[in-house]
């Protein structure tokens, strides 16, 4: 089954069973189902991001954890930047993930819960146990993954809940490690509009219903800093359609899959949308603009990726910069 295919099923199935035991429990109990709240005021938010981040001055060991929208091909190529990035003293980047197919951080966690795809998503040498890894303290940044569609994820699988037991795991293993949301997306055939979604939906999901609410829980109030891939989308969409197109990419679908007989994979990224993506990671983890940056990587299995045109790569990394920079919760200073 091609894992577009698998991960629409995997969808179906987890919001049917979710949906249910949370209506049968609503139903014995009289209650409505809620989020808790925030428990940070906007003040008490912009206080605990307004001391930016340092850049890293080295090369740092990254573990992500997650699923396909991470996959294998993604974290290669943002340790290929990062090389560039350091000349020699790049080679000493290294990172690890645990994978699943649309896995939940709560699957992720809870041993009695299955990860769809662990097998086939984590044959590989970059493989490591995620608690393990993480109660080792050898990583300097945690990059945290949650799983699409986010509005199910919060409703049935405790997103925030579950972020904020990953940053605590990770701050047991290594006080310093630098611990990261990665905001992904919805499918770009998403009935709500793909950018008018990815434009509503970092407020209402991702920041007051995830982000802010698992940093509450942490008694020492430590951030945990937005990497807005999503926003990043958004926003080189919006470049590309308002010029009819640029080299190699004519508009928001050209940064996604398809299948050899031309069918959309309407959420997993091609090679465009991994590289768009890892310069991303590397302007929020490095705290540094990626302009510059090389454009013709390989894949994790040493294959060449899609060629992306000079001009198209630039434009990539310009609006990276122009995203995140100066966004405090990715650790910027405010502009």
């Amino acid at each position: 089954m091609p894992v577009g295919a698998v991960f629409l099923w995997l969808k179906r199935r987890w919001r049917l069973a979710s949906g249910v035991a949370l209506a049968g429990l609503a139903a014995l109990t009289g209650a409505t189902v809620l989020r808790a709240p925030a428990g940070l005021s906007p003040q008490e938010i912009d206080t605990l991001y307004s001391v930016p981040l340092p850049a890293p001055d080295a090369p740092m060991q990254v573990f992500h954890l997650g699923h396909s929208l991470v996959g294998r091909d993604m974290p290669v190529m943002l340790q290929q930047l990062v090389t560039a990035h350091f000349g020699a003293d790049g080679n000493a980047a290294q990172h690890h993930s645990q994978l699943g197919w649309g896995t939940p951080l709560r699957a992720h966690w809870d041993p009695s819960e299955p990860i769809n795809g662990f097998d086939t998503e984590n044959d590989h040498p970059n493989y490591r146990d995620a608690k393990s890894a993480l109660a080792s303290g050898r990583y300097d940044a945690v990059v945290l993954t949650e799983m699409v569609e986010i509005r199910d994820a919060i409703a049935y699988f405790e997103t925030a809940d579950y972020l904020a037991r990953w940053a605590e795991s990770a701050r047991a293993g290594n006080p310093a490690v630098r611990v990261y949301l990665y905001e992904t997306w919805h499918e770009v055939t998403d009935p709500e509009g793909w950018v008018t979604r990815l434009d509503r939906d970092l407020t209402r999901y991702w920041q007051d219903q995830i982000l802010w609410p698992a940093v509450a829980q942490d008694p020492d109030r430590q951030p945990i800093y937005l990497i807005p891939a999503g926003q990043v989308m958004a926003a080189f969409t919006r470049r590309v359609e308002a010029v009819g197109g640029v080299t190699g990419v004519t508009d928001r679908q050209s940064l996604f899959q398809r299948s050899e007989s031309g069918e959309l994979d309407p959420i997993h990224i091609n090679d465009l949308g991994a590289y768009l993506v890892a310069l991303t990671h590397f302007a929020v983890v490095y705290q540094h603009s990626p302009v510059g940056l090389p454009h013709q990587l390989t894949r994790a299995d040493g294959s060449d990726m899609q060629t992306i045109a000079a001009e198209t790569a630039a434009l990539m990394q310009e609006t990276v910069w122009s995203v995140v920079s100066g966004q405090p919760y990715s650790g910027f200073p405010a502009k």
